[in-house]
């Protein structure tokens, strides 16, 4: 929502444009996002300790890093440091972009089909870069001949299945709750919208946790031989 316009997805808020390129509110939402996670990650590292007294946001990270790293372990049942810094950084990227939703004029890029489909694409290039490197060429690319080899052209729709699985809900989720809490605020600006925000907030951070999730079970089937 933006000047009392409503838009369905950030695509449709486009600020500048010159032949078929198009700097739109995605783009610029998703620079926004990472300018915040750059100069975020520059102040909180800086003064990073090892002593027993440690400052509030390095206690953060530190629990959100020993959480990720509990729940990679559990559901790939293998060492976690592989594959934190990838599934952590989708995490708190979605995370990040959804969180800032309250904001004036801040559109969660993440309500855009493309941002999330290439979300998607870069967890479809993923599991066989980690299934490769874990069980070597041959042995990930046996994960299409189970239980028979005829399986292989089910497996790679199955693939290509979920990858557009993954950037769908992403999409559905955070487009409708943005475009409810728009549709609330023209309607009822009071106590139910901002309801609705702290809704949407926790449903943002599930659309995160669930995402992370899901690329976590995928590469896990990938490096493990399960499918």
């Amino acid at each position: 929502m933006n000047g009392g316009e409503i838009h369905i997805t950030p695509d449709e808020a486009v600020f500048f444009q010159a032949g078929f390129f198009k700097l739109n509110a995605t783009i610029v939402m998703t620079w926004v996002v990472m300018l915040v996670l750059v100069i975020g990650s520059i102040l909180i590292t800086r003064r990073i300790t090892s002593s027993t007294k440690i400052p509030r946001w390095q206690n953060l990270l530190e629990t959100l890093l020993s959480a990720l790293r509990t729940q990679i372990r559990e559901i790939s049942e293998q060492d976690p440091d592989p594959y934190v810094p990838f599934v952590g950084t989708l995490f708190i990227f979605i995370l990040t972009c959804n969180i800032l939703a309250p904001i004036p004029i801040y559109e969660p890029p993440t309500g855009s089909l493309s941002l999330t489909a290439a979300l998607s694409l870069t967890v479809f290039f993923a599991v066989p870069i980690f299934g490769i490197r874990a069980r070597g060429f041959v042995g990930y690319l046996g994960n299409y001949t189970k239980p028979f080899f005829f399986m292989a052209p089910l497996h790679a729709i199955s693939e290509l299945s979920r990858t557009v699985s993954l950037a769908m809900r992403l999409f559905g989720n955070v487009m409708s709750e943005g475009l409810i809490v728009a549709l609330l605020l023209s309607i009822v600006p009071f106590v139910l919208p901002v309801v609705m925000e702290a809704l949407g907030l926790l449903m943002g951070t599930i659309q995160a946790y669930i995402f992370a999730i899901l690329t976590t079970v995928y590469i896990a089937a990938g490096t493990s031989g399960g499918h």
